[in-house]
């Protein structure tokens, strides 16, 4: 199993390194039965995410026509130019993160090639597409999982709900080939997930013994008998 892990600028870092060393860890575990790699929209470049200036590098443009897996973090961080949006001091960075300034940034993903390109992979049968936090977002602002189950950060779930996609509060949620992570940190858990999913349980086991950390939640799918309100 190819990953693609999509950056784009203003990415949130946790979002994409939590999943890529779980994922990566996972092909190691399995004889390279998995490959990690990082694409942009744009292909090869350095991407500053959002947060403290940190970039990673793209090493090649998202193929849509890749088997394989196609996962989108979400943002964090500063968004505009010096004064479009008002300055901040630290003891207020998590108000800014949980108003209306995340939003913006996904909404920005929808004026570059990366909209276009998402559409393709999901038209993909080979591809499955996964996201962690706001990288739900960026997929329903574009038009493409209305109707769909997905999760994402507790505190973006109403807007998730607005664009017509099913919000579900839970942890980790199957779609069958949309696979959504809630906050930041559900990364890890997505990435063990999708281990245990795609390549096998011995090796999601072997990788969150490695990692010191067990799996949280349930993961939601759209099966069995509904549960009556307790």
């Amino acid at each position: 199993m190819h990953v693609q892990i999509v950056l784009f600028d203003g990415f949130d870092p946790l979002d994409v390194v939590a999943p890529f060393e779980v994922l990566y860890a996972g092909g190691s575990a399995s004889g390279g039965a998995v490959t990690v790699e990082l694409v942009s929209a744009e292909g090869s470049r350095d991407v500053v995410s959002g947060t403290g200036g940190l970039t990673l590098r793209a090493t090649g443009a998202l193929d849509p026509a890749r088997a394989g897996l196609v996962l989108v973090p979400g943002a964090s961080g500063r968004v505009g130019e010096p004064g479009e949006v008002p300055d901040i001091d630290a003891d207020d960075q998590q108000a800014w993160q949980q108003d209306e300034f995340i939003p913006v940034l996904l909404g920005r993903t929808l004026t570059t090639g990366l909209p276009g390109l998402l559409k393709a992979a999901m038209d993909n049968p080979r591809i499955t597409m996964a996201t962690v936090c706001g990288g739900s977002l960026v997929l329903a602002m574009a038009g493409l999982i209305e109707g769909r189950n997905a999760t994402t950060h507790h505190l973006g779930l109403d807007m998730l709900e607005a664009t017509g996609v099913h919000a579900v509060h839970a942890r980790v949620v199957d779609d069958g080939d949309l696979v959504t992570g809630a906050g930041v940190t559900s990364g890890l858990d997505l990435g063990l997930y999708l281990l245990e999913r795609e390549v096998g349980p011995r090796i999601a086991h072997a990788v969150e013994e490695l990692f010191a950390h067990e799996r949280r939640g349930v993961t939601w799918q759209a099966r069995g008998p509904a549960p009556v309100t307790l």
